[in-house]
């Protein structure tokens, strides 16, 4: 783990540049959520550096880009919640080495309006795509006996955040399916692990959608959107993730878990000392008016 965020420092000077460190799993990779945000920053950086990318999203425009060095990038029109056309698809695929699964949604609203349709939809995403895409490509790994699995987390799926309950679950719910994945296939030769990113400038944050019968809460909910706008806005690029994927593989034994710069290595760190009482109390004054 030191020597793994050492060389995290060192490509941090440069988060757009990334030579390749030794591949342990193969250059065939699989990339969810490819057009935009993190998940196109993933695609395109495995694919400049040597490997063949195969990146799916429910709106991209399909098609395929070669590189100087070998690699190309291939895109393609895939909805991760249609299970069985996901199967079908990884299934015709040449080979999965490497699977970043990135597709995911954003809603905000009030934790008592959970049962809406919105909820639902946030976690069909999030999570049931993040299955479906998930199953087919351990099936390939572990015939292969290689194989790495990242899945793309959140922040908030170690710490539940006013007004994105919804997003939180359904984040945290990766962290345990993410866990449970890396125990089961590492008989197998296959390696999981989860990256936790905090605020990054993406188009996450213009395509959140937020509750529109919560009236009772239209005042707190519009402060917590906006607090959580203007900081992903000022947050870190997407390209910093995608350098912290490839760094993952170029390790034999990655860690379980990464979150996305010192400074939330460290919050993370501090939360795990920090009595439940005091997060909240902090986590209230950032993102709800005071009474």
């Amino acid at each position: 783990m030191r020597q793994f965020l050492i060389e995290l420092r060192r490509r941090g000077s440069s988060p757009d540049k990334c030579e390749m460190m030794k591949n342990y799993y193969g250059k065939n990779v699989f990339v969810t959520g490819a057009s935009s945000g993190i998940g196109k920053a993933c695609a395109e950086m495995f694919a400049q550096n040597g490997c063949h990318v195969v990146g799916v999203s429910r709106h991209v425009d399909e098609g395929v880009e070669t590189f100087e060095n070998g690699g190309s990038l291939t895109l393609r029109r895939l909805d991760v919640t249609d299970e069985l056309k996901t199967k079908e698809f990884i299934e015709s695929l040449p080979g999965v080495d490497i699977a970043v699964l990135a597709a995911g949604i954003g809603v905000a609203g009030p934790a008592e309006m959970g049962s809406s349709e919105l909820t639902r939809k946030q976690m069909e995403v999030n999570y049931f795509g993040t299955l479906n895409a998930a199953g087919p490509c351990l099936t390939r790994m572990r015939m292969q006996k290689r194989g790495l699995l990242i899945v793309i987390g959140s922040i908030a799926g170690k710490v539940s955040i006013p007004m994105q309950s919804q997003y939180s679950a359904s984040k945290y719910a990766l962290e345990a399916f993410t866990d449970a994945v890396r125990m089961e296939m590492k008989q197998y030769g296959v390696r999981a692990c989860i990256i936790e990113p905090g605020d990054t400038k993406t188009g996450f944050t213009t395509a959140r959608e937020i509750w529109d019968d919560a009236s009772s809460y239209r005042g707190v909910l519009n402060k917590s959107v906006e607090k959580m706008s203007a900081d992903e806005q000022s947050g870190k690029s997407p390209a910093t993730v995608a350098n912290i994927a490839l760094a993952l593989a170029g390790r034999k034994n990655p860690p379980a878990r990464v979150a996305v710069g010192l400074d939330y290595k460290a919050l993370m760190f501090l939360l795990r000392l920090m009595p439940d009482r005091a997060k909240e109390y902090i986590l209230s004054r950032m993102y709800l008016p005071r009474r």
